[in-house]
């Protein structure tokens, strides 16, 4: 199947590089490009692609407030995921992007096979949680003096095993970390995850990770 994908960047030549790139690919197309925000909401609810590139910085309307948007509707949160993109991995709005509902981040001085990775793992229902943002929510939630506690009626949807499970997530381990330390297949984590955003009504790992912070069940370390 072809993945489709919108790119929402206010440069053009940004634009243009990552539409040769994607188009060049046998299993992505490019199906729209957006110079704002506004523009990009219309054309994912026109084109309803599978992926949307977003820059933060954009005129009208950022890249924060149009993945908002985007993700708020519920018809355009079953089927398209948002990128977002990035010049630096400590651009300060990033974090605000994931909270926003993004399904992860790129720097836009990406290489080539990264990118096409990027979009497929996302297209694939994945989240990309790059380890120093991951150490940027941990940090985050090291600043606050108490956090939620975990005792829920949400975190009590999951069963011990899942508890770890997610708790390695929040620690940014990928899915063969997790094998590991649990003893068991990739096969059985993936599972484990499913039921976990399934119980906890999340859309991806990038939530699950916001989550296990927010919930504290994972305890952030400033040291």
């Amino acid at each position: 199947m072809t993945i489709r994908v919108v790119v929402a960047d206010d440069q053009e030549l940004v634009r243009s590089g990552f539409g040769m790139i994607i188009d060049a690919q046998d299993d992505l197309q490019v199906v729209g490009e957006a110079a704002d925000g506004l523009e990009a909401i219309d054309i994912v609810q026109s084109q309803r692609p599978d992926v949307v590139l977003m820059d933060i910085r954009m005129p009208r309307l950022d890249g924060i407030e149009a993945t908002r948007r985007i993700v708020s509707q519920a018809d355009l949160a079953e089927t398209t995921r948002v990128v977002i993109l990035t010049t630096f991995d400590l651009d300060d709005y990033v974090f605000q992007a994931l909270r926003a509902g993004a399904s992860g981040f790129l720097l836009k001085d990406v290489r080539r096979e990264d990118l096409v990775h990027a979009i497929q793992v996302v297209a694939a229902g994945d989240a990309l949680l790059a380890p120093s943002i991951t150490r940027r929510l941990i940090e985050d939630f090291a600043r606050r003096p108490e956090p939620v506690p975990a005792s829920g009626p949400r975190i009590k949807r999951l069963t011990p095993r899942e508890q770890e499970v997610l708790e390695l997530i929040g620690q940014g381990c990928n899915n063969r970390e997790i094998g590991e330390k649990l003893f068991v297949g990739e096969a059985t984590v993936k599972t484990h995850i499913g039921r976990i955003l399934m119980k906890l009504d999340l859309r991806d790992r990038v939530q699950a990770v916001i989550y296990a912070y927010e919930a504290g069940l994972v305890r952030p370390t400033t040291g």
